[in-house]
């Protein structure tokens, strides 16, 4: 009987082991509400382009309801492609349906590994119109970001996106395929 429970016992703690990674990976995989098209759309040509010309950025992200969908708030292209789909958290849904502004030194998150500093700022067409969501992320660290506070960061994201506004003749045209 006790070789039975030993048996018992080693099999379990073997099945935990086999387990956790994929319970583990399950609980921290982010959900995904939508699937890019095969093709490259617009918007990651713009999220490439802008990436390639800014080494003082760490990240960009357009957000919003891809078209054909109703309050599926995303991530739809950006410069972490195994991102794209992502559903959007609470307050980047803010940002695009309020169009509010919000800075984020993100001085203390624990999950971040590079010191950045973080603008949530509403996309906008060649119209003036808000029509989702740009996240730009810039880096914050001894090399480039030393001495800069919000002010600074908050400046470049405007400039960032009112550069690309003049790019964006409306919100459909960034979903459509990539020239």
């Amino acid at each position: 009987m006790r070789s039975f429970k030993t048996a018992f016992a080693a099999a379990f703690v073997g099945m935990l082991v086999i387990a956790s990674p994929l319970v583990a990976a399950s609980q921290t995989a982010p959900a995904k509400n939508w699937k890019a098209p095969a093709t490259p759309i617009y918007a990651q040509k713009l999220s490439d382009a802008v990436m390639a010309k800014h080494p003082e950025l760490l990240s960009l992200t357009f957000h919003g309801v891809p078209p054909g969908q109703e309050k599926t708030y995303t991530m739809f292209a950006g410069s972490y492609p195994e991102r794209i789909g992502n559903a959007d958290d609470p307050d980047d849904i803010d940002v695009s349906v309020k169009g509010i502004t919000i800075v984020d030194p993100r001085w203390h998150r624990a999950k971040d590994t590079a010191k950045k500093f973080v603008v949530l700022l509403p996309l906008r067409d060649a119209q003036g119109e808000n029509i989702g969501l740009l996240v730009p992320a810039f880096r914050n660290d001894a090399a480039w970001g030393k001495g800069k506070g919000e002010r600074e960061f908050f400046l470049m994201a405007l400039d960032l996106r009112d550069s690309l506004e003049r790019q964006i003749p409306s919100y459909a045209s960034l979903f459509a395929p990539a020239k």
